[in-house]
């Protein structure tokens, strides 16, 4: 069976597109592919569907967990192959939609996620903090995983951190859990990526803050701050959660802290659009075009049919 998903960056109007979608095509479910919408009580600042936008639309994925629980490439993927199961049993179509991109890759691709090893990350950590070097530890790596090494660049501490706790952690070589991201086998989804012009993508980002600080985004980082265990690692990094967060504790000024949010979100989409440009299974259409909703929704039709 096949299955829609619908790409892109961030301001693209992938939850409208999709919504429209929901409420056009009989059986359609929407499955969320966002790393952040996940968290219960970041609503604003997500840009989660609104109440509106759920009103008749099955929504999955939403709403997961609480913002202090750190969550993983695994249990996404977990959920998500739960939530399409379901969806199958009930003779529907999901529609993936949401811009972070490793996410739909663990489910369109099936990626084999590797384990997380605390002891090993930490001790990693650690060895950063006392000062050994990056080249020492890309070095390493490159022993022990010659091949994980070669896909990945020298400077990204992030992604070798990650390839040693694994390959130190699991006993196999980081490379050896499937063939990675740069390989793109036939897919049970058809995959539709959304197009706007770099200016327009801009404004739309613009725009969106400067609503989401009207609707309370500030308000909601304070709330959440509050609570008990506050927010995970990857949580605090949200944008705008991050910017907003420093800009309570006096670190920013509010215009600074609009600033940087508006530039890590156009840094953001560049990412994103860079990471499904790569995908040659993704049809690119203009998501500025009148004709847009029709042509998702036509297609979205023509798999339905095909059930």
């Amino acid at each position: 069976m096949r299955h829609l998903a619908v790409v892109g960056p961030t301001a693209s109007g992938k939850t409208a597109l999709a919504v429209a979608v929901a409420r056009a095509v009989a059986g359609v479910e929407l499955v969320s592919v966002d790393a952040m919408a996940v968290y219960r009580g970041m609503d604003v600042g997500t840009a989660k569907p609104s109440a509106a936008e759920r009103d008749g639309v099955v929504w999955h994925l939403l709403d997961l967990v609480e913002p202090s629980e750190e969550f993983t490439v695994r249990r996404f993927q977990a959920a998500a192959y739960d939530a399409l199961g379901g969806i199958e049993r009930r003779g529907g179509l999901a529609v993936l939609v949401g811009g972070t991109g490793l996410y739909h890759s663990s489910v369109i691709d099936r990626l084999e996620i590797p384990g997380r090893y605390p002891d090993q990350a930490a001790a990693l950590a650690a060895e950063r903090a006392g000062g050994t070097g990056l080249e020492e530890l890309y070095g390493r790596l490159l022993r022990l995983d010659p091949i994980g090494a070669s896909r990945i660049e020298p400077g990204n501490e992030r992604r070798i951190l990650r390839a040693l706790e694994v390959t130190l952690g699991s006993g196999r070589p980081f490379s050896s859990f499937g063939p990675g991201l740069s390989t793109y086998p036939p897919a049970h989804f058809s995959l539709v990526g959304l197009s706007v012009p770099r200016p327009e993508l801009g404004r739309r980002i613009d725009a969106r803050l400067e609503e989401q600080l009207a609707h309370g985004f500030l308000e909601e980082v304070r709330g959440l701050l509050g609570r008990p265990g506050g927010l995970s690692r990857t949580a605090s990094q949200a944008l705008g959660y991050r910017e907003l967060a420093a800009h309570l504790r006096g670190e920013l000024t509010l215009p600074e802290a609009r600033t940087e949010i508006a530039r890590r979100t156009r840094a953001f989409a560049r990412r994103q659009e860079a990471w499904f440009r790569r995908d040659p299974r993704v049809e690119w259409l203009d998501a500025t075009a009148d004709s847009i909703s029709s042509e998702v929704i036509d297609r979205a039709r023509a798999l339905g049919a095909a059930r």
